[in-house]
């Protein structure tokens, strides 16, 4: 195992090479023969499926069903909002031929389901005792990506993606707000991973979208990482699809509609925000593996030390994931490097000495350190040191977050910093000073924080008076 380890290349050396290392040497994806397309194995996806039960619990809770949707989309459907499909055409994919035979339309590769949801809500919707109208679906997009990167950017890749129509505008900015909180409970309770809440620039919104609220976290190479986003859709949509419906007043209106997505992007950003130089670190809650147990079984005593292995398995396996690591064909040394290497969150070691004492020793992966406890503690520790990890990753990916946090009054120091981190400042509101500090740093506006202070300083581009404070970093 330890020649393995030589083969993953040091974050400090190469981030990039760090990043694909890890996620194929943890065995959590492989490449798909078209370019840009990934094969998610079961211990990447067993991660999605933790995400998809905690933002299932709190979709029910709010009301949203899920739904589903079909793949393909209508061309003339697409080009109902001009916004939006300029928006998407580049990334967009055509299927042009079906059963041997040349389409009489085009039908697009769902790049999202804005159109295709409205054209459905409109036949559905009459009345405003329809409404509110809350669904969600669990589904693939395909975007045509230049350059991709496995969960981070991919030419298809799996989301959710909710969609709601309203009654009026109030209740719909209420929904898009209320999903942006539950995105940042989740992300942040079962991922991990601290975030900044705050609504995106014009030039950076949802195409045809009023508003985009915009969930961002900080990566380990000093990048933002745009982790979720929910957008308050106005009556764009409404309009472009004719949902309509009767209200109790006697008068035709046009509902107001909403959408809000999250993807397998944010494995990614677990993997970014909370891997080291040994693999992953993955928090309890959404971890494939909990606890390993790893027999020490030299000699004579070894049955001995597997017996009470097992038994310390069984005592867990109700309460937690768990695996007992009885590969007779790998020492020690190699199993407890190949499971850090997988992020398992604790480890349990016991040998001939841990047998006699009725005890064992407890390993964590955040930080590495060990403890020996008795036996008869098993369970109450384990519940104990899980959530301590938990609250550990959260409070060092913060403080990391916090650390490379910093307030400047023009954009060219950023250069000091290499470029790397987030950096609050305020902003006139002209696209041309964004523009300008996109081409002349490679940042963009990654948000104007909804908790941010006050406006302080003139733009950080022009020097003129200021309207926003932004959070601006570069991105993935």
């Amino acid at each position: 195992m330890e020649n393995v380890l030589k083969e993953i290349t040091p974050k400090s050396v190469d981030y990039s090479q760090w990043y694909v290392d890890v996620i194929k040497k943890a065995d959590m994806v492989d490449y798909a023969p078209i370019k840009g397309f990934m094969v998610i194995k079961p211990y990447g996806y067993r991660i999605w499926e933790f995400i998809q039960d905690a933002m299932n619990a709190e979709f029910r809770a709010t009301g949203h069903e899920n739904a589903y949707f079909p793949l393909l989309i209508p061309e003339n459907l697409l080009l109902r909002e001009a916004e939006h499909v300029e928006g998407f055409s580049p990334e967009v994919a055509w299927v042009t031929v079906g059963g041997g035979e040349v389409l009489a339309e085009r039908l697009a590769v769902r790049p999202t389901s804005e159109t295709i949801v409205g054209a459905m809500y409109a036949r559905w919707i009459q009345s405003y005792r329809d409404l509110p109208v809350l669904m969600n679906q669990w589904s693939n997009v395909v975007r045509w990506e230049k350059a991709t990167r496995p969960f981070l950017r991919t030419t298809e890749f799996l989301w959710q993606e909710g969609h709601t129509v309203h009654r009026t505008e109030s209740e719909a900015e209420a929904e898009t707000r209320q999903q942006l909180e539950i995105y940042r409970r989740v992300i942040e309770q079962e991922l991990a991973i601290p975030v900044i809440a705050g609504r995106k620039s014009a030039g950076e919104r949802f195409a045809g979208a009023i508003d985009t609220y915009t969930l961002e976290a900080l990566m380990g190479d000093g990048r933002a990482l745009q982790i979720a986003t929910s957008h308050f859709l106005g009556q764009n949509f409404a309009k472009a699809f004719n949902i309509q419906f009767l209200d109790e007043d006697g008068v035709q209106k046009y509902g107001w509609t909403t959408s809000w997505g999250s993807s397998t992007r944010m494995i990614g950003g677990l993997i970014m925000v909370h891997g080291d130089d040994k693999g992953l670190r993955i928090p309890p809650r959404v971890a494939p593996l909990q606890v390993v147990i790893v027999p020490i079984t030299r000699g004579s005593e070894g049955e001995q030390v597997l017996r009470y292995a097992r038994e310390l398995e069984t005592r867990l396996k109700s309460r937690f994931r768990v695996r007992l690591d009885d590969r007779a064909e790998y020492t020690p040394g190699y199993k407890y490097n190949d499971w850090e290497m997988r992020g398992v969150p604790l480890r349990i070691e016991v040998g001939p000495r841990d047998v006699a004492n009725q005890a064992l020793v407890l390993a964590r992966r955040d930080t590495g350190a060990k403890e020996t406890v008795s036996r008869d503690r098993l369970e109450e520790t384990v519940v104990n040191q899980l959530t301590a990890i938990q609250h550990n990753l959260f409070a060092q990916a913060l403080q990391e977050q916090h650390r490379n946090r910093r307030s400047v009054t023009h954009y060219r120091e950023v250069e000091k910093y290499g470029y790397r981190g987030l950096f609050d400042g305020d902003w006139c509101g002209r696209e041309s000073c964004a523009d300008t500090l996109k081409t002349e740093t490679g940042m963009t506006i990654r948000c104007l924080p909804l908790d941010g202070p006050t406006i302080q300083t003139g733009c950080v581009v022009c020097g003129q008076l200021a309207v926003s404070h932004i959070v601006f970093a570069r991105a993935y």
